[in-house]
């Protein structure tokens, strides 16, 4: 179960645009992520590639937790809004619950649930 301290350190990470600096310090060595039904990705190391690659792509991000954030023992569930500026232009604004298992300070299985028409992008 993450103490709050480490709770409220990871929001504050992802919500700095920090996000494979967050899965670098604050996943397990094998955790994994699932966007909605699809086949979760595993290890942190694959999860922070695939992040920088995203985060790559755009020309600006501003990502917001929406509280409040639910804890029961070990599993947490958290409300998040990211906007998207696009290098081609384009914005993206998805909203999302993270669904999370925690393995005392660190997380060990993620799975997001989230509209995937969101995830198009539209002109700015």
């Amino acid at each position: 179960m993450p103490s709050t301290d480490t709770l409220e350190r990871f929001i504050a990470r992802v919500e700095e645009n920090a996000h494979a600096e967050a899965i670098e310090e604050f996943y397990t060595a094998f955790a994994s992520m699932q966007e909605n039904q699809k086949p979760p990705r595993v290890g942190r190391d694959q999860l922070v590639e695939r992040e920088r690659r995203v985060l790559a792509r755009a020309k600006s991000l501003r990502s917001r937790c929406i509280r409040p954030v639910f804890v029961d023992g070990n599993h947490v569930v958290l409300r998040w809004k990211f906007e998207f500026e696009w290098l081609d232009g384009t914005r993206t604004t998805l909203e999302e619950l993270a669904y999370q298992r925690w393995d005392g300070e660190r997380i060990d299985e993620e799975q997001f649930f989230y509209d995937p028409a969101q995830a198009v992008p539209s002109k700015a």
